[in-house]
């Protein structure tokens, strides 16, 4: 097997309707980690953002499109944090510019509890056709689909 930059690394987020920009972030982890934790916002967590799909269904809609990979688990976060303040393993982080600041706690916390800190990866949003990043939120909304179409 091939090594790759980390041996482990964390990734984590609501992941409501899966889109690009999803799939972005997840296979940069893929390609930088030899084993990833996706780490998928619980009911009560991830429900403060609204009306999204619950958590068995987003932790099933990453297990089926990470289906011809293995090194890899899928695990509901109760707290931004989830097991990366505990967790001397991970070596990165990997995430969005909307969740960088998210990775700079961590990093606080783990320095606090004599950890050492995370390479942060920070992947750049991919922006829909109109120019405009694709997020969840505009897909609820019905202002574009999961490629970042535009929807008439």
């Amino acid at each position: 097997m091939k090594s790759k930059k980390y041996s482990k690394v964390a990734v984590g987020g609501t992941f409501d309707k899966f889109h690009d920009g999803h799939k972005k972030l997840l296979l940069t982890a893929f390609e930088l980690g030899n084993h990833v934790e996706i780490g998928v916002t619980s009911d009560a967590f991830g429900g403060l953002k609204g009306d999204i799909d619950s958590c068995k269904v987003r932790m099933n809609n990453l297990k089926a499109f990470f289906s011809d990979k293995s090194d890899f688990v899928v695990i509901p976060l109760n707290d931004p944090y989830g097991t990366t303040i505990y967790d001397d393993d991970f070596e990165a982080i990997i995430v969005s510019e909307e969740t960088e600041p998210t990775a700079v706690e961590i990093n606080e916390i783990r320095v606090s509890k004599g950890m050492k800190p995370l390479d942060i990866v920070i992947v750049s949003f991919v922006l829909a056709y109109d120019g405009i990043p694709i997020s969840s939120t505009r897909i609820r909304r019905g202002e574009i689909n999961q490629e970042g179409n535009v929807v008439e």
